[in-house]
């Protein structure tokens, strides 16, 4: 007779690692499939040249919660970082701005543009820190269920409500504000220098679509202050190994716990019977029973794909087809023989040891790219998030040479013009030649390129259109809107299905929070009988 698992996790992700290793911690049978050849989803290192490996598509960690890192033991199963404070932001005039060095640095690099901005600088750090303590416990919790809240959701309410009359009065109006501004408004509150603006704007666009302009994009920039490496807020580090030391040390601590994991499993459907998950059919037929199937895929994929349209209730299906999934990156990952070499800030110092962006002088140069965004063609003008991590872990690419990831933005899922089959190249060549443009050397020193559009996100990923974050980032996306109003609990409409990737509360990342929320979840359902052994 076939083995009936406890909890079967269709997807080897990040978040569906942590789901897999708290069941598992807790004595629960649990088995991972995993479509790819490894296992880590968008959160993994892979080989572009032999002896580069390069951190495919995530590529910093900050978010990634210390209950997780803790719970799961991951530094005994290899899990390091390393922290990198350092930004630095090239202008095409040969200046430059240079921030994480040092609170006296820092208030110099800043005074070259503006004295005001750099008295404000640190105290605005400060504030968005203030918010992010407020917001960080709830990335922990089980959102109430506005749609249907009972006693126990309203309590859950008013103990928000009362957090928040805690709060000082200046803190209350920000948070307001971040909850409903553009980040080029608030930014404008704050600041004068558009050399500064333009390089903290970026961070607002993340994971939704807009462009700094757009309201509610205000929000972003705080998500990125909820985290931090080493316990400092905001603070990015490189995880050594590259991004996929993560999801090695989670698929070790829950194998160490027991759980089974099967990569090359590429799940078909959702097996549904009677209204519940029985289990799973992976591609070629094999069927796999459990008693709760977890998805790590996104809403759209697991419902109107694994699921399928006719076992949903209507309203459910219509929700999760209008569900914002707009895709807006592309990411390109080079193998370098030397690194490069700015001409705003020559050699290989300190400012090549963190994030480097080129977005422009002005918020403005955003704006110009996300208006060619919204016609269907790639950015002219794109923003670049570059980092060369193998100057703080050498083991990433042989000596004295690199491994480069660039992250692009704003580039269509889908095009105006042809397809992304056909114009894959173009989106590496538009990375390099504006990157070039900062570091002219860059052209020669390129062993290897390795492409990845918004398509490919999708094929290779499973992340529909091209998402990074399983659905918009936006303030109607999130919490107790997140995937919708009244399914925001980790459960579904068919029972004994969970949700348990960046599509569930509270979003993308490589935070962990959606994967232990949902794990939790589905412990507290089987303490109280469910689901069923039937």
């Amino acid at each position: 007779m076939a083995r009936t698992y406890d909890a079967i996790v269709v997807g080897g992700g990040h978040n569906g690692l942590v789901t897999a290793g708290y069941l598992a911690r807790a004595g629960r049978s649990v088995l991972v499939l995993e479509r790819r050849y490894l296992v880590g989803g968008a959160c993994v290192t892979e080989e572009i040249l032999p002896g580069y490996q390069a951190s495919t598509t995530s590529y910093c960690c900050t978010l990634l919660r210390p209950e997780i890192i803790r719970d799961l033991e991951l530094r005994r199963h290899g899990f390091d970082i390393v922290p990198c404070p350092v930004s630095f932001t090239p202008f095409a005039d040969s200046r430059h701005l240079l921030l994480g060095m040092g609170e006296n640095e820092d208030a110099a690099a800043i005074a070259r543009f503006s004295p005001k901005d750099a008295a404000a600088y640190p105290r605005f750090g400060a504030a968005m820190s203030r918010l992010a303590e407020f917001i960080r416990p709830t990335l922990a919790e089980t959102p109430p269920d506005i749609a249907r809240p009972g006693l126990g959701g309203l309590l859950e309410l008013l103990r928000l409500g009362r957090r928040f009359l805690t709060l000082p009065g200046a803190d209350r109006a920000l948070l307001v504000k971040v909850m409903t501004m553009s980040a080029a408004d608030l930014l404008d509150e704050w600041f004068e220098s558009p050399q500064l603006k333009a390089s903290i704007a970026a961070g607002g666009t993340i994971g939704v679509y807009g462009s700094p302009r757009t309201p509610g994009t205000a929000f972003p920039l705080l998500h990125y202050y909820e985290g931090g490496t080493m316990g400092a807020p905001g603070l990015w580090g490189f995880v050594r190994g590259g991004m996929g030391g993560i999801t090695r040390a989670m698929a070790a601590a829950a194998r160490a716990h027991g759980a089974e994991i099967r990569t090359g499993a590429a799940v078909e459907r959702i097996v549904v019977r009677n209204g519940a998950a029985r289990g799973v059919v992976l591609e070629g037929g094999e069927e796999v029973l459990g008693r709760v199937v977890a998805s790590n895929a996104d809403p759209k994929r697991t419902f109107l794909g694994l699921v399928g349209r006719s076992n949903l209730p209507d309203d459910f299906v219509r929700g999760i087809e209008t569900l914002r999934c707009n895709g807006n990156s592309g990411k390109v990952n080079l193998a370098l023989s030397e690194p490069p070499d700015f001409t705003a800030l020559p050699g290989a110092g300190p400012h090549l040891h963190g994030n480097i962006q080129v977005a422009g002088a002005d918020p403005e140069y955003l704006e110009a790219a996300f208006l060619d965004y919204r016609a269907g063609r790639p950015s002219r003008r794109p923003y670049l998030d570059v980092v060369v991590p193998s100057f703080l872990d050498p083991t990433l690419a042989p000596p004295g040479r690199h491994v480069m990831s660039i992250s692009i933005k704003y580039i269509p899922y889908r095009l105006a013009e042809g397809d992304w089959r056909t114009r894959k190249e173009e989106l590496g060549d538009l990375a390099i030649d504006t990157l070039a443009e900062y570091a002219p050397n860059l052209k020669g020193a390129i062993l290897q390129r390795h492409i990845l559009t918004p398509l490919d996100f999708e094929e290779t990923f499973g992340l529909t259109g091209g998402n990074i974050c399983h659905g918009d980032m936006a303030l109607d996306q999130l919490f107790s809107m997140r995937p919708l109003p009244g399914w925001a609990r980790y459960r579904t409409p068919i029972r004994n299905l969970y949700l348990c990737g960046s599509g569930a509360h509270p979003g993308g990342g490589v935070t962990g929070a959606p994967g232990r929320n949902a794990a939790r979840e589905i412990l507290h359902d089987f303490r109280r009988g469910r689901p069923s052994r039937a």
